[in-house]
């Protein structure tokens, strides 16, 4: 008796334990269609192909030294627009490239981050390697397109800009300052700069990035930067480091505010563009910073009903935004603000500016 009584109370527990089993897999919710296709998005080179017409020329958005960006379109997730970083596999240093970038995605999240959906590493149809990377597309293009394309350089206000480098600079803070191991981007350029449906900027292209504190090898082939935003002390054999971002950053908003390149003619020797707008400081602003800035206030009612007071305003905030741009770009990398700084000061500019904030928006 003792042992039927063992046997039915181990096979009572056994259906109990399979009943609750069936009942946890019955109440558990599935995965939404998006969340499963965010979380096992798997494409192959063939979809890829597909996706860009076959790397057709309509579709190439952007070239590089290691690649070549292709816009896409993915049927398999509900025509989702793409964008493709297909690797130039033939330059020495576009393997390197490739494993550093997945490595940097691998460990990187933020909202002012170009956000990266899947990778590939297959055979072509004939039978070459392939890799590339698979990113969110940006519908509103670089900021370098916005810079000097006729009909978007016009359209930027000066809440726009001062958002788009809030962005970037909020970008920067995050990969230097909060992320293990900190993170030199390296390459830091409009065209590096993309623009969301709402104007808000992600950084994008780790292809030359710098890892700092590990043994992550970085670029083989001697690179640091693009000539006119690279900082000065790359040319003399430095390591990259977080203060050459923040000399690139400083570039950048100085050509924004100027409209003018650090390689343009103008520029030489004995004139640089920090230089052209240091001597603008700080009674000379206005001279120095592109008419266009300005230009989208003259048919606001708004602004025009007090034109003399807010221009007033407006260039105080563009000669403190300047001052950034000339702190940033110091030849001394020890004498450049850290990002966390420049987040504080374009902060407050932008808090400033608000009170034009019904000023014609795209």
């Amino acid at each position: 008796m003792f042992v039927v009584a063992i046997l039915i109370a181990s096979a009572f527990f056994t259906l109990t334990c399979f009943a609750y089993v069936w009942c946890k897999k019955k109440i558990k919710r599935p995965l939404s269609q998006s969340s499963m296709s965010e979380r096992f998005m798997k494409l192959s080179y063939n979809q890829l192909c597909k996706a860009t017409n076959g790397f057709s020329e309509a579709n190439l958005i952007g070239n590089g030294a290691f690649s070549s960006v292709y816009k896409g379109i993915l049927n398999e997730y509900e025509d989702r627009f793409v964008a493709v970083k297909v690797l130039n596999l033939h330059n020495p240093g576009a393997q390197r490239s490739f494993m550093r970038e997945c490595e940097v995605w691998r460990n990187i999240r933020h909202r002012n981050l170009l956000k990266i959906l899947t990778s590939c590493s297959s055979i072509d149809f004939q039978g070459n390697d392939f890799k590339a990377l698979v990113y969110e597309f940006m519908p509103n293009g670089s900021l370098h397109d916005w810079l000097y394309s006729s009909e978007s350089r016009s359209r930027l206000n000066i809440i726009q800009i001062t958002n788009i480098l809030m962005g970037v600079a909020a970008a920067l803070d995050y990969i230097h300052n909060h992320c293990i191991p900190s993170v030199v981007h390296g390459d830091l350029k409009p065209s590096n700069i993309l623009l969301d449906d709402n104007m808000v900027a992600h950084v994008g292209d780790f292809g030359l990035t710098k890892l700092l504190g590990t043994s992550y090898p970085n670029s083989s082939t001697g690179i640091r930067g693009t000539i006119g935003y690279a900082a000065p002390e790359y040319g003399l054999g430095n390591e990259m480091s977080s203060c050459g971002d923040v000399y690139s950053f400083g570039i950048v908003l100085l050509e924004v505010m100027t409209g003018k390149q650090p390689t343009d003619d103008i520029f030489n020797e004995s004139l640089s563009l920090h230089k052209f707008a240091s001597m603008a400081l700080p009674d000379h602003v206005s001279d120095a910073i592109d008419d266009s800035i300005l230009h989208v206030y003259q048919d606001n009612e708004t602004f025009n009903q007090n034109w003399e007071a807010n221009t007033k305003k407006v260039m105080e905030c563009l000669a403190l935004m300047m001052k950034i741009g000339v702190s940033c770009t110091m030849d001394s990398p020890l004498e450049r603000m850290d990002m966390k700084n420049v987040v504080h000061e374009l902060q407050h500019i932008l808090d400033t500016l608000q009170i034009f904030d019904q000023v014609r928006c795209l």
